[in-house]
């Protein structure tokens, strides 16, 4: 098989399973406080925890791999803006989501404590919401760019 096909479709599944699964799990995330029920809290933070570790990370592993190895096969030089602007949001995003992804821990493991205590969700988990959901829009803002940046190819400056 032709590597550039191999590497361009793994680039554009693991794309798809990235911003899929961003986009699913914050909606769910979002539904599930609007709740404010503590058992549907834990559950949800609890999966959402699960997908990062089976999807999210290994898809945005896979992205840098095969966008790296798409660069090396079409030979572009990573000195093209297009490709610069590309990794330096693609850089954003994953600054945003790393302490999203810990935020969401956190978010698991208060809920869970509520569950077991039979309280409700404490403060702290309400202020953790706030941080992530407004840490998530600059990186699926940034994802979206990249996407066109991909796509496109642009002549930058």
């Amino acid at each position: 098989m032709d590597p550039y096909f191999i590497a361009k479709w793994m680039h554009i599944i693991s794309a798809t399973v990235l911003f899929g699964t961003g986009i699913g799990t914050a909606f769910q995330m979002v539904l599930a406080m609007r709740t404010r029920r503590t058992e549907t809290v834990a559950d949800v933070a609890t999966a959402v925890v699960l997908a990062d570790w089976f999807f999210t990370i290994p898809a945005g592993v896979m992205q840098l791999a095969t966008g790296l190895w798409l660069v090396h096969l079409q030979g572009h030089s990573l000195s093209q803006p297009w490709l610069q602007l590309a990794i330096v949001l693609y850089i954003l995003a994953f600054s945003c989501w790393l302490p999203v992804a810990i935020l969401q821990i956190r978010i698991r493991n208060m809920a869970a404590h509520a569950v077991r205590e039979g309280t409700a969700l404490p403060a702290r988990v309400w202020r953790a919401y706030r941080i992530w959901f407004c840490l998530g829009w600059p990186a699926f803002g940034a994802l979206l760019v990249v996407f066109w940046l991909m796509v496109s190819k642009p002549h930058l400056w």
